[in-house]
């Protein structure tokens, strides 16, 4: 089962528990996809799933910073249950360590000298940690190994 049809049973499930904020933010999730399948006429797969995963979470993180800044902790904690629900369908995330050897090997690989190389060591690092690492760590880690 693709994660696709994994997300379509989630939102059965929901359905028939009658849990109606799970339900909102799975098809909310659904509407995503299907906005990206519709606007790039293609059909999703895991990795443009996780991707999409991904950027939704980062929306949930970011507003909830907004609001918790603006005093709205109703709002935050509405943005805190979606962020739950959405965090169950991303693979396991690699640990600070494995992000760096990462890097490190794909440094080697792409032959980078120096910052100057970092928009190619970040596209290549892209393509092979997409869903598997949080992109700001995995900038921090890129930025620390072209600078030493």
């Amino acid at each position: 089962m693709n994660l696709k049809e994994r997300i379509t049973e989630d939102m059965k499930a929901a359905m028939r528990a009658k849990d109606s904020e799970r339900l909102g933010t799975i098809r909310m999730l659904l509407a995503a996809v299907k906005q990206k399948e519709v606007d790039e006429r293609i059909e999703v797969d895991d990795v443009q799933l996780v991707g999409i995963v991904d950027k939704l979470i980062k929306q949930r993180k970011d507003a909830i910073s907004q609001f918790t800044a603006a005093g709205r902790q109703d709002l935050a904690d509405k943005e805190s249950a979606e962020l739950s629900v959405l965090e169950v369908y991303l693979p396991a995330r690699l640990s600070p360590e494995e992000i760096d050897a990462a890097v490190a090997a794909i440094v080697g690989e792409v032959g980078a000298k120096g910052p100057a190389d970092m928009g190619k060591v970040m596209a290549a690092v892209k393509s092979r940690l997409a869903g598997k690492a949080d992109m700001g760590q995995v900038s921090a880690a890129v930025k620390k190994a072209l600078s030493s």
